[in-house]
């Protein structure tokens, strides 16, 4: 979850340090610092909170050097202190890291025992205390770094600066992400092309197990067994990484808001001339499915159990990526797994796909980033097209994986004999119904000013809503900070009724579908205990059941099987403008990070 960047540069390298950092801050922001070499003396500056604390700290604290680390924190071992913040240092070597050292408690044993004395928590002390005592035996850095990575368990991306090295930076990654930028005459390390983008747009993606020397000539990489290694240079495209709000107050705004156009864009390059081009795709003879993913790509995934097996027949299984692994799944080699995940990144969903790799006929990735470790190591990465999305609480990349998820559905049937020409044709309605779903922002604007008021929040829904009304209460949740819970309309009565007061506002999802009267008697079962109901459903639908609701919002009409995209619309627009009504940090809400890359 953290980010961590690296620059040998030709200029002071501070400056930049922060400006990559601040294009990591989706990762984490409990705390920030940078560490440099100048000359031969190493020092660092590290701050609390966001990351604008580093930049004051900085203003009155310069750091002088053209080679330098950064880290941008998301606390794990340790709270949010200036001591447990990075770079840690020891002796001659500063250390960021990106992950969890499994073993740090032995090693810090160890390390006690020989009378080192640890200022902080964390776990990535440790590797910077086994970094000096191997330097202190007279280790060469390079030689003391890759020994210290030989100890270590679990999950990380390392990068390590060294005094009387103001050309050397060793990067190391197993489990966590790291990428090498080739600049002129400059190298450049960062948790992903994010953060390089504006110095560079040639990146070396560092594989499972490698280990990097980067020097301003350039990288020498090796591989887990010590064996040189030659990985490929991409060239990124710098657009693709633009970060920019363009006006919007908030990054989750502007994300909302493309969400027409960048539908429209997967759609151009997934449907042409009315035809599916899904043309390494095909799943004849597949006789399950397996859907893995966490948070919101979790509930992209119960949606898609509808349309698999409504429209094609096919049947599904669904997990969160961080149990699939320790259920242990029973998984056939007629089945394909598909693993849903905005960054590529998510340490969960990649650790259940390389667990799922040899059991399955297929592992298929629907993902965002092309070059993202799922996206490498599946048989086949569909892109979701989403474009970058820097808001903590996902948004457009939900509505696309949704789409993407859709389109499989609709070549499953086809493959297996089923005409899907009707659904393809609705699709090309979806990005105008979404605009106008759009034009609804004022009217949601006034609800959530309500809405932020209360304490306890409920969504119901019915069918594929269902999903939708665990998306909307996850969304409100996580930027609201109100706590808020969904249900399959028909367990109202199982339960959860207990909860209905005249205080408790009960938000439904309820197009005007075959399920829609079942939703309205759950319905008024919460109006006749004087519930405060917000009924969200299309014209005939609010006509018809609107009455004696507190509030109605009325959405375009769409066909069925799209409703759920439609409908993530208010859902994302409630969360938003409930949080900016109760002024918490949109973009940055507490506790989370974007990119979900520790188990």
């Amino acid at each position: 979850m953290c980010g961590i960047v690296g620059i040998l540069g030709k200029n002071e390298v501070a400056p930049q340090l922060v400006e990559a950092l601040r294009r990591l801050e989706y990762r984490g922001y409990d705390s920030a610092g940078i560490a440099t070499v100048n000359g031969s003396a190493l020092d660092r500056r590290r701050a609390t909170g966001k990351l604008v604390n580093l930049s004051d700290l900085l203003v009155h604290e310069p750091l002088a050097g053209k080679a330098g680390i950064g880290h941008t924190r998301w606390a794990t071992h340790g709270a949010a202190t200036v001591a447990n913040a990075h770079p840690h240092r020891a002796g001659g070597v500063a250390v960021v890291h990106n992950g969890i050292i499994e073993n740090f408690r032995e090693l810090r044993e160890e390390l006690e025992a020989a009378g080192v004395v640890f200022e902080s928590q964390t776990d990535t002390e440790t590797v910077a205390h086994l970094t000096a005592r191997h330097l202190a035996s007279g280790m060469t850095p390079k030689d003391a770094a890759f020994a210290t990575v030989d100890r270590l368990e679990g999950a990380f991306a390392l990068a390590f600066l060294f005094e009387h090295e103001p050309d050397l930076m060793i990067a190391a990654r197993k489990g966590s992400p790291l990428a090498i930028g080739h600049g002129d005459g400059e190298m450049f390390i960062g948790s992903d092309a994010i953060a390089l983008a504006p110095m560079t747009d040639r990146i070396t993606y560092l594989e499972e197990g490698d280990r990097a020397v980067v020097t301003r000539a350039g990288a020498e990489i090796h591989d887990a067994a010590g064996r040189r290694a030659n990985r490929a240079m991409t060239q990124i495209q710098i657009d693709a990484t633009r970060i920019e709000k363009s006006g919007y107050r908030h990054f989750m705004a502007k994300e909302i808001a493309e969400q027409p156009a960048v539908l429209a864009d997967a759609l151009a390059h997934y449907v042409r001339d009315g035809k599916l081009h899904l043309p390494d795709v095909d799943f004849t003879g597949v006789d399950r499915l397996t859907l893995v993913a966490c948070g919101t790509a979790h509930y992209a995934c119960h949606v898609a159990k509808y349309w698999f097996e409504q429209i094609a027949r096919l049947p599904v299984d669904i997990d969160i990526a961080s149990e699939f692994r320790y259920r242990d799944p029973v998984l056939s080699k007629d089945s394909w797994a598909l693993f849903v995940s905005q960054s590529g990144e998510t340490a969960d969903t990649l650790a259940a796909l390389r667990h799922a790799q040899d059991q399955v006929a297929r592992v298929v990735a629907v993902v965002n980033v092309t070059t993202s470790s799922i996206a490498r190591e599946s048989d086949l990465a569909l892109p979701i097209l989403a474009g970058v999305e820097v808001g903590v609480a996902s948004t457009k990349a939900f509505s696309c994986q949704l789409l993407v998820l859709y389109l499989l559905a609709l070549k499953a049937a086809q493959d297996r004999g089923i005409d899907v020409s009707a659904q393809i044709a609705d699709l090309g309605m979806l990005p105008g119904l979404m605009n106008q779903a759009l034009g609804m922002g004022k009217a949601i604007a006034k609800v959530a000013e309500e809405l932020a008021e209360a304490q306890d929040i409920l969504f119901l829904g019915r069918g594929a809503m269902f999903p939708m009304a665990l998306e909307g209460a996850l969304k409100l949740k996580e930027i609201s900070y109100i706590h808020a819970e969904a249900y399959a309309s028909g367990e109202l009565k199982h339960g959860p009724i207990a909860l209905i007061d005249a205080h408790v506002p009960v938000i439904v999802f309820a197009p005007h579908d075959a399920l829609f009267d079942k939703t309205i008697s759950n319905m008024q079962e919460v109006m006749a205990r004087h519930g405060k109901v917000l009924l969200i459903s299309d014209s005939e639908g609010v006509a018809e059941a609107g009455q004696g609701c507190w509030k109605t919002l009325t959405l375009p009409t769409i066909a069925p099987q799209l409703a759920p995209i439609l409908y993530a619309i208010p859902a994302q627009l409630l969360a938003y403008h409930t949080a900016v009504a109760k002024g918490t940090d949109v973009d940055q809400p507490r506790n989370l990070a974007k990119s979900v890359t520790v188990e």
